[in-house]
């Protein structure tokens, strides 16, 4: 961590984050009044630290529920007003290496004694509530993620039918159905039927990875007992015979064009058909795979959605990987979580979908599936900005900000994208890490959260940094000037300036702006991109505001301030450095003396 001891706060403006000033609930706008911007802050990465509550007590200072309620303060006061929360439901792994994304029950939020610990790792239900409660008070909404797709460790193991499959097309078996013995009952013994009696057992899934009889890995369909298949008739469409595999078929033959057509489908249990149809059927990820076609299952998961709303008091999901399970179950389920959410808070919950591709085409058809006003991430957008990253630092001819918009949800949907520069699953380390180099991620962020469109979601390890134990990455956006993140600032200028009509220049490949006219009791500006060379200042007209006003650039440091006057014609001449970006508001502006905002990034050891 010895990048923080060059980003200490200046001793010119003392500043607390977890002790800011009061932040007052934010209220309904009043008829005729512009509804302030939202932002979403992802309050995890991979490697965040926690210590939750030792056995036998509900608190600890050190739990990660602790550290984020005395952060929420600050973070409401700069402009987040939705926070993701961590997947807290209860996990196979007690010392969370699997973050609770390996869930064992989804209705032990931290409370009960199971799977070695009555604390998830992030904390204890009790630290929850004391979270969900400071929200409130600054007018926070909470994000649960949750993970619906699969099980992790079941109690005891349980003989069921199954057959192996290809790992690159799951349609394809690759032996006959055999007896297996996965971990796969589910008794919740600690939790003793609190909140939900229901048990799981093989007939509640459809695939697991583990067999313990034979002591092998792979993915495993769970099927009917053969005995039990019907006998295909004349009339009938070709079945998988039922004691063999798929008459020899193989991924190899299939590429070569040797086997026509679709492989056949077993009758009875097997995958669920409306997933999205990478590997063939993209419904098997992980661990055990539930099956939504089962009554009982649906019932206990909706049960669940509701009971989050109702009880818990969530404001909304994050869903993590739609693609996997039943779309139609999906949109079943938010149909009641939005019902359960209007009963208690007047309004629709706030939904948005995990879907990693660059084929926008795969998040239009969830999106148009579920409906509802459900959100998506916007992987291609963010894909967009690594292979323009790439480029700049290769030095690329291909290198041009006028493509950043190509083939993403943000330009063929914007009221459904959630844009985002980086998460938890494509930060340094992860099997799915995208390429972004650091020090251009203060272009990117300025694009997301000072666009019309789209609801931006800042990074926790953007703001303070990865805790990864092979290598500590530092906090992004890190001013060239001096060592402070503008990621506060940028989060603040979409509170106070990001308003009204949006005009773009996206008219040269190494730099491009765009401006927000503001409204009738907002604040507009005028957002500058370069990725020219570093040293060297590009410059641009831009029509903005009125003739003799001053605009200034928040993000420089006071003193160093660009400053450009408006001319008879609206227009000004705003410039740029390379590698930076540059956030121009009227001088006179209300908040402006804010800038740069005072922000502590060592969030672990105050």
């Amino acid at each position: 961590m010895d990048w923080l001891k060059d980003l200490g706060r200046s001793p010119k403006q003392p500043h607390n984050p977890h002790n800011p000033p009061p932040v007052p609930a934010r209220k309904p706008p009043q008829d005729g009044s512009t509804r302030e911007n939202q932002t979403l802050f992802q309050s995890f990465e991979w490697h965040t630290p926690s210590q939750p509550p030792p056995p036998g007590s509900t608190h600890s200072p050190h739990s990660h529920y602790a550290r984020l309620t005395r952060l929420v303060p600050a973070l409401a006061d700069i402009g987040v007003t939705k926070l993701w929360l961590p997947p807290g439901c209860k996990a196979n792994n007690a010392d969370g290496s699997g973050n609770g994304y390996d869930v064992y029950d989804i209705w032990d939020l931290g409370e009960f004694d199971q799977k070695y610990a009555r604390s998830t790792k992030w904390g204890s239900r009790e630290e929850l509530a004391d979270l969900q409660g400071q929200m409130k008070r600054v007018g926070v909404e909470g994000i649960w993620d949750a993970v619906l797709n699969h099980k992790t460790a079941g109690d005891s193991t349980q003989e069921c039918w199954a057959v192996e499959v290809d790992g690159e097309d799951r349609r394809i078996e690759t032996c006959a159905p055999k007896k297996i013995e996965p971990w796969i009952r589910y008794d919740f013994a600690g939790r003793k039927g609190k909140y939900s009696k229901f048990q799981w057992r093989a007939e509640h899934f459809n695939g697991t990875d583990w067999d313990q009889r034979a002591q092998k890995n792979a993915i495993y369909k769970i099927v009917d007992d053969p005995a039990t298949f019907p006998k295909p008739g004349n009339d009938q469409q070709q079945q998988p015979m039922a004691n063999s595999a798929m008459n020899g078929m193989n991924r190899l033959a299939r590429f070569a064009g040797k086997v026509a057509g679709l492989p056949p489908r077993r009758p009875g249990k097997g995958w669920a058909e409306d997933v999205d149809d990478l590997h063939g059927n993209y419904d098997y990820l992980m661990f055990s795979n539930i099956d939504y076609t089962h009554p009982a299952v649906r019932q206990d998961v909706t049960q669940w959605g509701e009971w989050m709303i109702d009880s818990v008091g969530i404001d909304g999901f994050r869903l993590d990987a739609v693609q996997h399970f039943s779309y139609n179950f999906t949109r079943d389920w938010i149909t009641a979580v939005q019902s359960a959410s209007r009963k208690k808070y007047g309004k629709k919950a706030f939904i948005v979908g995990e879907i990693w591709t660059n084929e926008p085409h795969r998040l239009l058809r969830w999106l148009d599936v579920v409906g509802q006003g459900a959100h998506c991430y916007d992987s291609p957008l963010l894909y967009n900005f690594s292979r323009i990253s790439q480029d700049v630092v290769t030095g690329s001819k291909n290198a041009d900000l006028r493509t950043i918009l190509r083939d993403c949800l943000l330009s063929l949907r914007p009221q459904s994208a959630v844009t985002l520069v980086t998460n938890h699953d494509t930060q340094p380390g992860q099997a799915s890490a995208t390429p972004l180099d650091i020090r251009l991620k203060a272009l990117f962020y300025a694009f997301i959260l000072l666009r019309a469109e789209g609801l931006p979601c800042v990074f926790w390890g953007d703001m303070y940094g990865i805790q990864n134990p092979k290598q500590n990455e530092p906090p992004a956006c890190i001013s060239s000037a001096s060592p402070r993140s503008l990621l506060p600032d940028l989060i603040l200028a979409r509170r106070l300036f990001a308003y009204g009509e949006q005009r773009d220049y996206f008219d040269a490949a190494s730099c491009i702006g765009f401006t927000r006219a503001g409204t009738h009791d907002r604040e507009g500006c005028a957002v500058m991109m370069s990725i020219g060379p570093a040293k060297q200042y590009t410059q641009k007209k831009m029509q903005i505001g009125r003739p003799g006003e001053i605009w200034t650039d928040i993000l420089a440091e006071q003193g160093q301030r660009a400053e450009v006057e408006i001319d008879s014609k609206g227009c000004a001449v705003f410039p740029c450095k390379g590698w930076s970006a540059g956030v121009f508001v009227r001088k006179e502006a209300q908040g402006v003396e804010r800038f740069p905002v005072p922000w502590g990034l060592d969030v672990y050891r105050q």
